[in-house]
């Protein structure tokens, strides 16, 4: 056997079962009433789980993911002493199987969060080394996210995470539900030590299903601090879904399209060596006011951090508080308005208000499709 290639039993762990089955029978030729036999199963079970990646090999990077766990297998012995004949050795190349149980999981939890945000999808092409996480917004706009090896993102198809939304020439993918699910338990082992010390609220059954959490850093005067968010929304696409008496919706779309603008722009600024960087100096109250960026050179693109600046300055105290606090920092209403000292149930209406100005002032600033990423 050559020294670089590893054997069957030498598969990863994470591999599922059902992917197991399968390379036992397409590469060692194991019967379908053998593999029955072997794990205690009818064989229509098998057969099931046999066609079904069968089908599923239409997409590229799973069919491509499976060939490389087959590539260079040895050729396979007859044994005749046995009933079946003896299964082939397959073999795995180098690159294929390096990603272990911590890769997996860490890589998870990055690009899965980036796959849960609302029009994020992952895109790969066959030249391509890496692939690329993608946003694309209403207007038609895309956003590079996140960028990950080929072969985590082999790992993902093999493990349902994400399903092929369309093959081609780039084919692309979207978090399915099984992937879903695997990044909320990923989460909730995390916040399962502050649930137990009383230090979070008890989610409602029905409506955290729905929500994947997740901790945003955010500086303040007493350094970072952690914001606990739902990664698949934020707090103003939750109220632009809200609707008035009336029927017509409390936030208009191009409301939350100004949010999402200004949110976008905020991400960008953070990119760099510095990602803490001290935005709350934007906020009014106490000894923090003036409308002045940090000394010494920007963390990150230049133009994203003074669209941030300009959008706050317009918006000035109050507005500006609340479009940060809930559009960047992703903070919900009630801890706005508590952090403020606002009245109760009076956020969302001043946030509407910051909102329409803020549309406002991109119409007049940047026109309807500006401003331009970079």
């Amino acid at each position: 056997m050559p020294a670089n290639l590893s054997p069957l039993h030498a598969l990863p762990d994470w591999l599922p079962d059902a992917v197991r089955l399968y390379l036992d029978h397409t590469a060692d030729g194991l019967s379908l009433r053998a593999l029955a036999r072997r794990d205690g199963c009818h064989a229509s079970t098998v057969l099931r789980t046999v066609r079904r990646y069968e089908k599923r090999r239409e997409d590229p990077l799973l069919d491509e993911a499976l060939d490389a766990l087959v590539r260079g297998r040895a050729p396979r012995r007859e044994d005749p002493a046995r009933e079946e004949p003896a299964p082939m050795t397959v073999l795995l190349r180098p690159e294929t199987s390096a990603v272990d149980d911590i890769t997996l999981k860490r890589e998870g939890l990055r690009i899965l969060r980036r796959l849960a945000e609302p029009g994020a999808t992952l895109a790969i092409a066959p030249d391509m080394e890496k692939a690329v996480v993608m946003r694309e917004f209403p207007d038609g706009r895309c956003v590079r996210l996140a960028v990950v090896d080929r072969r985590v993102a082999q790992a993902f198809v093999l493990q349902d995470w994400i399903a092929c939304r369309k093959a081609g020439r780039v084919s692309t993918y979207e978090l399915g539900a099984p992937g879903r699910a695997s990044l909320k338990r990923m989460i909730d082992e995390d916040d399962q030590a502050r649930m137990a010390s009383g230090m979070a609220e008890a989610p409602m059954a029905f409506a955290d299903q729905h929500r994947i959490w997740g901790d945003k850093l955010v500086a303040g005067e007493e350094g970072p601090r952690r914001v606990r968010h739902n990664l698949a929304e934020s707090p103003v696409a939750v109220l632009g879904r809200r609707r008035e008496k009336d029927g017509r919706p409390f936030l208009e779309p191009g409301f939350v399209e100004a949010a999402e603008r200004l949110r976008e722009d905020f991400e960008l600024a953070q990119m760099g060596p510095r990602v803490a960087q001290n935005w709350e100096r934007f906020l009014t109250g106490g000894d923090r006011g003036g409308f002045h960026s940090d000394a010494g050179l920007a963390q990150g693109p230049r133009a994203a951090r003074d669209r941030v600046a300009a959008a706050l300055r317009d918006l000035g105290p109050g507005l500006g508080d609340v479009a940060l606090r809930v559009c960047c920092f992703l903070e919900g209403i009630e801890a706005a308005e508590q952090r403020m000292g606002w009245a109760a149930r009076s956020g969302k209406i001043v946030l509407r208000i910051a909102l329409q100005r803020l549309r406002r002032h991109y119409d007049e600033t940047y026109g309807k499709h500006g401003p331009l990423i970079g």
